[in-house]
């Protein structure tokens, strides 16, 4: 069912975005007519997943005109909304290259503003596709043998994610198609449970046996031997193969490491920034006290507690054994690193 799921839909006259804050207990759209709508939708995680906000970001353009025209704004004031999409959120570096991408056919109008960005969400599934194949050739070439392999994911990579399929998830999804999938390990991905509400869902949908597991299990897992691989997404990578992740990512590559398991990062290459040097120049978001001092709106922390809330870690080259992307892997940690390889 998700290989047909879209977050992200273009409906004619604005945004159809599958509000992931309702799943799993409700299967509910969000429509988006106007930049304010827009913005706060990918500030509340309405549409989350690096690949998916680029694509909102993409037709967030053409928001900007329609509603420009609506309203008579001029076009330093269509611009100026346009950069507030662009700003929504600073660590997924997809949503500004697919808003800068976009731009460029700005001054041919409405048409070609939304001919770039279908092309965009295009090109993801296809680049999904594409990963998907590559990284399960990678990893049953490396750890195959002859049985089904046993992964662990953290957070949500599937087609909610992204314009469809899915970059890790669809590397999951790709083994199981082809029969050699035992089992997935789905970190719950704390505090706003991207794993145990998304990525659970979306694996039900396709029928893959799967364990949601407290993000604190996730170690001891794989140091027992539960795991022979663990499969992320990211939000941003630097030239030397550093790569930002939801928070929690950077223990699973350090356990991974202690076992001598592969930890691979699957990502299109508009996630890779080359001029981010390394890790230490990535804007790491914080998000809100409330989402790690409150549990449903009721406070779990004491009064006088504050909230250290990064929404993302950043995980160093040297623990990503594999960066799966649409032309191919990467042995990051053995010296094949973006920056000499996808310019």
């Amino acid at each position: 069912m998700s290989q047909e799921l879209r977050a992200v839909e273009w409906t004619g006259t604005g945004l159809a975005l599958i509000d992931q804050t309702a799943l799993p207990q409700r299967t509910v759209t969000a429509d988006v007519h106007d930049v304010d709508t827009l913005v706060d939708a990918i500030q509340r995680l309405v549409v989350r997943g690096a690949p998916a906000i680029g694509a909102a970001g993409a037709y967030g353009v053409a928001i900007a005109l329609l509603q420009g025209v609506r309203e008579g704004w001029t076009e330093s004031e269509t611009r100026a909304a346009v950069a507030r999409v662009r700003e929504a959120r600073p660590t997924a570096v997809n949503l500004m290259v697919c808003v800068d991408r976009v731009m460029t056919r700005f001054d041919e109008g409405l048409d070609a503003v939304l001919a770039e960005a279908a092309a965009v969400q295009r090109e993801d599934v296809e680049a999904n596709r594409a990963m998907g194949a590559f990284g399960a050739d990678w990893l049953l070439k490396r750890v195959g043998g002859d049985r089904p392999l046993r992964i662990l994911t953290h957070c949500n990579t599937g087609a909610l994610a992204t314009a469809g399929w899915g970059t890790a998830l669809g590397v999951i999804r790709e083994l199981h198609a082809r029969g050699r999938l035992e089992v997935v390990y789905a970190d719950e991905t704390r505090p706003l449970l991207q794993g145990s509400r998304l990525t659970a869902w979306e694996l039900v949908q396709e029928g893959i046996p799967h364990f949601v597991q407290a993000d604190g299990a996730a170690a001891g897992t794989i140091l027992r031997g539960e795991v022979d691989a663990a499969i992320v997404g990211a939000d941003r990578i630097a030239a030397n193969g550093d790569t930002a992740n939801k928070v929690g990512t950077v223990g699973v590559a350090l356990a991974c490491a202690d076992a001598g398991i592969p930890f691979l990062v699957a990502a299109p290459t508009t996630t890779v920034d080359l001029s981010t040097p390394d890790g230490g120049a990535v804007h790491i978001e914080l998000r809100g006290e409330d989402e790690v001092l409150e549990w449903a709106g009721i406070r779990t922390a004491p009064a006088e507690s504050r909230g250290h809330n990064p929404a993302f870690d950043v995980t160093p080259g040297r623990l990503v054994t594999g960066l799966v992307t649409e032309r191919g892997v990467l042995e990051v940690s053995a010296g094949e690193l973006p920056g000499d390889r996808l310019r």
